[in-house]
């Protein structure tokens, strides 16, 4: 997308000679990157963050074995701390972590072809291994927590151990969670641990205290498992635009020029995230966060109280804090951007700082926009003044931005409102029903046990997000959203669907959501012929539980769309309301499987007949 070239050149710009800068007095003080990093973090969060980068990438091997691997690391950094000019000191962090997963005997056995990726030089050998991180949960099985006695003793007769070994659990089983997170929420569950196991009753305050922890857990994982993909996908300058917008409502006082510089920061950080590069992660957030919490009246009043945490709890901490206030009295933005009669001039002169000044001033006015929904305001301005400059009577063609960027504003809006109204009117599970309905029909190659899974995950979304006050309730939305639309066109890579999903998928970071929502029936799609087998009914539909029976009827409903996209609301209400009356019907007769041997026919036939209209 051209539009998204200004956000390279502003941050370069902005931001290469403060980088340059500080790697350059980093070189002159250290000429080996561990010493560096080592430094930096101190023993611990070095010995952390290095079990999190071994553990994410090698998770089938037990405890004892990652602990060696980080102990080669931490014995390097010593050594290395005594004398820099060793040749392995002058290696790359990354390098030295892959060259010890490398010299594991039996890595091939217990990996397959992931040993492979040992004949590789770097960076292919670095990418080689990222391929085979499990980006789908589920890969473990759930961790099982020790019972409250057990977990208290353990914790109590060596808290060192304990903790190391929840963080490998956590981030074995979690491959793109970030490492300064992982290391945060451990002190979380370090402090809960501490503070329950004194209580009387350790099991109850365990049993309440854990869980939203283990919530948290499970989000960041899906979050930055989505960052990470977002950043492959679209590359980094999508990313630099789409931070540049969150960053801008979090820090709404900052000038421009801070601005760009942590986010060029960030940018840089989410990729050294996303390259397995934990140890580097880590100590990027830390130095990111101690340069924000050094200014603190520049960028926010909110961040008082984590600026003086510790600086693992630190970083998270400022990562939550809450949006700080708009700054009062600024200016109307049409007098800049609308009113201004050289805003051509600017736009052609300074087309990638106006463009990026434009989308800062923009976001940090808005906190109740989503930063997708920012990032198409700002496509939609830059798409008319390229039109309107070309004119003769520019100044009179641009001076109806205003109502031209409404218009994005007021399709996310209608949308929000009109499935949260939705929502309200049917109940979770009948809105699930109206999703599905939906997402057959734009792409009815998709098997319903997926389209049925992508239906749950919508429908949640709108009970979490609908109940949100106003301020929150499009970047709750759309930020959920994207998420999920994520997961969706991760698994159209794999097995594609249709050209529509494709174009969605492919096209555009911010207009995603928007397409996905403008997409019609499938008219590429050949149904397959209605066969009696599509549908047999069971007394199960009586006697499983609850959730199974609305996943059956679910699934009814799916392949019942599958045989006709183009079926029309009413036909589908009748048969599914005949349906429903048969399942009603059979489950009160003494004898269930005999009824649906009989009445099941009859619905296929009269389904078969009205499918045929």
């Amino acid at each position: 997308m051209k539009w998204l070239a200004f956000i390279s050149f502003i941050f370069l710009f902005s931001f290469a000679i403060s980088r340059d800068l500080k790697r350059s007095a980093r070189d002159a003080e250290h000429k080996s990157e561990i010493v560096h990093r080592f430094n930096d973090l101190k023993e611990e969060a070095f010995k952390g963050a290095g079990l999190i980068t071994f553990a994410q990438y090698l998770y089938k091997c037990p405890y004892e074995e990652i602990a060696k691997l980080v102990k080669n690391v931490v014995d390097l950094a010593h050594k290395c701390v005594a004398n820099e000019q060793d040749p392995e000191c002058l290696k790359p962090v990354p390098t030295i972590v892959l060259d010890e997963i490398c010299k594991i005997d039996m890595l091939g056995e217990a990996y397959g072809e992931m040993a492979k990726c040992c004949s590789k030089a770097d960076p292919e050998r670095n990418q080689c291994f990222l391929s085979f991180k499990h980006s789908v949960p589920g890969f473990l099985p759930p961790y099982q927590r020790p019972e409250p006695d057990v977990m208290c003793k353990t914790f109590q007769e060596n808290k060192e151990s304990f903790m190391a070994h929840h963080i490998y659990e956590v981030s074995r089983r979690h491959p793109f969670l970030y490492a300064p997170t992982i290391l945060a929420l451990a002190v979380d569950v370090e402090h809960v641990i501490e503070h329950c196991c004194k209580e009387a009753n350790a099991s109850v305050c365990l049993g309440g205290k854990l869980p939203p922890i283990k919530e948290r857990v499970l989000l960041l994982s899906k979050k930055n498992t989505y960052d990470c993909g977002i950043l492959k996908k679209f590359g980094e300058r999508t990313f630099q635009a789409d931070t540049l917008a969150i960053i801008s409502q979090k820090f709404p006082k900052a000038s421009f020029p801070e601005i760009s510089k942590i986010v060029k920061e960030i940018t840089h950080l989410h990729v050294e995230c996303c390259a397995g590069d934990m140890i580097e992660c880590t100590d990027d957030r830390a130095e990111i966060v101690n340069y924000i919490c050094s200014k603190q009246d520049v960028f926010s009043s909110k961040i008082k109280d984590c600026c003086e945490k510790p600086v693992v709890e630190r970083s998270e901490c400022v990562v939550r804090a809450e949006f700080d206030d708009t700054p009062e009295g600024l200016p109307l933005l049409a007098k800049k951007y609308v009113e201004d009669k050289d805003v051509c001039q600017h736009f052609t002169a300074e087309h990638d700082v106006f463009l990026a000044e434009f989308l800062y001033e923009y976001s940090r006015r808005h906190h109740e926009f989503s930063t997708q929904m920012l990032l198409r305001i700002a496509k939609g301005y830059e798409s008319l003044l390229e039109e309107c400059c070309k004119k003769e009577s520019a100044s009179e063609c641009y001076s109806h931005a205003e109502e031209t960027l409404r218009s994005h504003i007021q399709e996310t809006q209608e949308v929000v409102k009109t499935n949260c109204d939705l929502l309200a009117s049917l109940g979770e599970h009948d809105f699930q029903k109206a999703i599905l309905v939906r997402y057959t029909r734009k792409m009815p190659q998709v098997s319903p046990e997926t389209l049925i899974e992508i239906s749950k995950k919508m429908a949640a979304v709108g009970s979490k997000c609908c109940q949100q006050t106003e301020a929150r309730r499009i970047p709750c939305t759309e930020g959920y959203l994207s998420m999920v639309i994520q997961g969706m066109c991760r698994r159209q890579e794999a097995m594609p669907i249709n050209e529509k999903v494709t174009h969605c998928c492919d096209d555009s970071y911010a207009d995603r959501r928007p397409c996905f929502t403008k997409l019609g029936v499938d008219e590429s799609y050949k149904p397959p012929q209605f066969t009696p087998e599509l549908f047999t009914f069971h007394e199960d539909l009586c006697t499983a539980p609850a959730e199974t029976q609305h996943i059956k009827q679910l699934t009814f409903l799916a392949n019942l769309i599958k045989l006709k996209p183009t079926v029309t609301d009413e036909q589908l209400r009748k048969i599914y309301t005949d349906f429903t009356g048969m399942v009603e019907k059979c489950c009160k007769a003494e004898q269930h499987e005999a009824c649906f041997g009989v009445e099941g026919p009859k619905l296929i036939t009269e389904s078969q007949a009205l499918l045929a209209r």
